[in-house]
């Protein structure tokens, strides 16, 4: 009976870990993270959330919600967040184990959340805000090989969320 007791911990964990999916690419190279839509803006950005308060240079510019979402990228998006199994990790209007989606796009720019979304271990090791989640949270979140059509389309998802309230 003890062996069960201190196996079914370290199994949950585990499967938690690697629930979260197959990470593909474990470089440390500090190239910086792949371009992405590069739209600027004069409007001020809305306040980040209040448990994060470090800045970024990716997270410059309009906040993700300020585009109209592509309903056919969040269907994609939406189909993404199950396979890829992000709703093990991350709800919205709840916290899992990791940031809840619900104010991401109201307080993040499509930039940096698709550099989050296709090089979460760059972002970890390089950019200010994705190190104080990472303080915060105590999770890495995996790099699963996600390209930019698929990021996009997440962020979409992301987005029609948040704006139908969960």
């Amino acid at each position: 009976m003890k062996r069960v007791t201190l196996v079914l911990p370290i199994l949950a964990a585990v499967l938690l870990l690697a629930g979260c999916g197959k990470s593909s690419d474990t470089s440390s190279s500090s190239a910086p993270p792949p371009s992405s839509p590069s739209t600027t803006s004069t409007a001020a950005p809305s306040t980040p959330p209040a448990a994060v308060t470090a800045t970024s240079p990716l997270d410059t510019g309009p906040r993700a919600i300020a585009e109209p979402v592509n309903e056919a990228k969040a269907a994609e998006g939406e189909k993404l967040f199950t396979t890829k199994i992000c709703a093990t990790c991350h709800g919205f209007g709840k916290k899992i184990t990791c940031p809840d989606q619900m104010g991401v796009p109201q307080a993040r720019s499509a930039r940096w959340m698709q550099n989050q979304i296709m090089r979460p271990d760059w972002m970890t090791k390089n950019d200010p805000i994705a190190k104080q989640l990472m303080a915060q949270y105590s999770i890495q979140m995996p790099n699963q090989g996600i390209t930019e059509p698929q990021a996009q389309a997440l962020i979409e998802y992301i987005k029609k969320r948040n704006l139908a309230g969960k």
